[in-house]
């Protein structure tokens, strides 16, 4: 039985982020690994030094995989990498030998207490309904392009429950009136929510994940998760974290 992509990447990244083992590189990254996160140069040897240098309390807690073609994502939280968790999304694309190839990620600060006393990645881990993955790829891509980028909140209920909406930003509540609350109040702070563009759209049965150029004030990178049930987007996980003004490489954060 072949290995699939999502298999692939769960494996790698036990072995890398879970045993911390460097050796795993060499069995799992691509000679020309192209990296787009914030935190790692360019190519293997920058992530084997980056492996390399995780302390013993570093680890991993996984909470949902989605995998679109050639692409998978992880979502979950990272202990150790500084004084607070952090949560993060990890996008890795799998080449044609089974080898990672590239990577694009971003990660926020664990938040204890949040608006809607939801957790920043519980809920719904598992994918169910596989076979609507294309329907639910094309609402999320539509909502995304009029909503989001087109900034047209009039038909915001065409696209999300207006029973059923489960919020984990940290800062919002549950609810289509929970969002509209929190985005006047990051409108006071100067916080507007601008979708400039939608670079990546990986979608697997009933979830959809969009990872996106904007401004929050400052030039941010938006990953939104959403869930999607009947037609109807019911719940949503996301990161933003801002653009640095610096990368250690050359390859920019999209």
């Amino acid at each position: 039985m072949s290995t699939t992509v999502k298999e692939t990447v769960v494996q790698a990244a036990a072995e890398l982020f879970g045993a911390k083992d460097p050796s795993a590189v060499d069995r799992w990254t691509a000679p020309g690994y192209t990296q787009h996160s914030a935190l790692a140069a360019d190519g293997p040897e920058a992530l084997r030094q980056l492996v390399a240098s995780l302390g013993e309390d570093f680890h991993y807690e996984g909470a949902r995989v989605i995998a679109d073609g050639d692409l998978v994502a992880l979502h979950g939280t990272y202990h150790g990498f500084g004084p607070v968790p952090l949560v993060a999304f990890d996008i890795f694309r799998v080449d044609a030998d089974g080898k990672l190839a590239e990577h694009w990620d971003a990660l926020t600060p664990q938040v204890s207490e949040t608006v809607s006393g939801r957790a920043q990645t519980d809920g719904p881990a598992e994918v169910t309904e596989p076979h609507r993955t294309a329907a639910n790829r094309a609402l999320v891509t539509e909502f995304a392009e009029k909503v989001l980028v087109g900034a047209d909140y009039s038909v915001l209920t065409d696209y999300i429950s207006t029973e059923t909406y489960h919020q984990h930003n940290p800062e919002a509540a549950d609810g289509l009136d929970g969002f509209g609350a929190a985005a006047a109040s990051w409108a006071e702070q100067g916080k507007n929510l601008v979708y400039k563009k939608v670079h990546r759209t990986i979608a697997e049965g009933e979830f959809v994940l969009l990872q996106s150029e904007g401004d929050f004030g400052v030039p941010v990178a938006y990953y939104d998760l959403f869930r999607v049930v009947d037609g109807k987007i019911v719940e949503h996980w996301d990161v933003i974290t801002p653009v640095p003004a610096e990368l250690p490489h050359a390859n920019g954060l999209f």
